[in-house]
């Protein structure tokens, strides 16, 4: 049996996994531009961009023109057949429903709040405090993102499997459902101080170790941006009905005037 060489390509894609694993580069985060990849690499730049793409096609990385490349969260059978997809079945044909997972998320992540002020090791302390940091970007995408990893560190530092699975199925769930509604919190100037000082009051809470202070301050967060996405909602459903042109007048009507 005669066995084929690998691909030059197919080995730099190995070689991009192995470097997303040693660097522990968590879904959302940006891959170094390819100009830097490649050199560090010590490949061509042709060549890296196939073994990029074919890591897109397989879905461990997302590219966006003009933005970079970013990795992909990868989901395990457990999270998608038994949490994802009935809701996502349900979304479907009723997007309302991405409310109800909002609420769930307050029973939720306030238990995850809670455990993680528990049991958080430094190392976890310290993914926290990365995550944090990230959602002060300038961009609105990135920082989106970001709010997004720092909800899941937090789910991790609970060391709680079932808490960790389910709050992957509800964000793989609302990054599809609420995911402009969270860009433009970021947009908002008022609306992002709120944000950095909730997400401030949650991380100080978790490092300090106070369960309690860390479950109330996620629940104040969580109403926060409940209220705030709804009232985002209501505001586009309503400048839809102010923009809407009136229909033209019965010319029968005006007729047997």
């Amino acid at each position: 049996m005669i066995v084929m060489p690998k691909r030059l390509p197919d080995e730099i894609a190995s070689r991009v996994r192995a470097l997303i694993k040693e660097q522990q580069l968590e879904a959302g985060m940006k891959l170094p531009a390819e100009r830097q990849l490649a050199a560090q690499l010590g490949v061509s730049r042709n060549s890296l961009r196939e073994a990029l793409a074919t890591l897109v096609n397989e879905g461990v990385l997302l590219s966006r023109r003009g933005g970079g490349t970013f990795v992909r969260w990868q989901h395990d059978d457990w999270s998608e057949q038994n949490i994802v997809q009935p809701l996502k079945t349900l979304l479907e044909h009723d997007p309302d429903y991405s409310f109800d997972i909002l609420e769930a998320r307050h029973a939720i992540e306030a238990s995850t709040a809670w455990h993680a002020a528990m049991h958080a090791t430094d190392a976890d302390k310290e993914k926290l405090r990365v995550c944090y940091e990230a959602t002060q970007s300038t961009d609105p995408d990135i920082a989106s993102q970001a709010d997004v990893r720092f909800h899941l560190a937090i789910a991790e530092a609970s060391h709680n499997v079932v808490l960790l699975q389910t709050m992957r199925g509800f964000f793989d769930l609302l990054q599809s459902s609420v995911k402009q509604s969270r860009q433009r919190m970021y947009q908002v100037p008022p609306v992002f101080a709120q944000l950095t000082e909730q997400h401030q009051a949650v991380l100080d809470a978790i490092l300090v170790g106070d369960a309690e202070a860390a479950r109330k301050a996620m629940m104040a967060h969580l109403g926060f941006v409940h209220t705030t996405i709804k009232q985002f909602d209501e505001d586009q459903a309503r400048q839809a009905r102010i923009t809407r042109l009136p229909g033209d007048p019965d010319p029968t009507r005006e007729n047997n005037a």
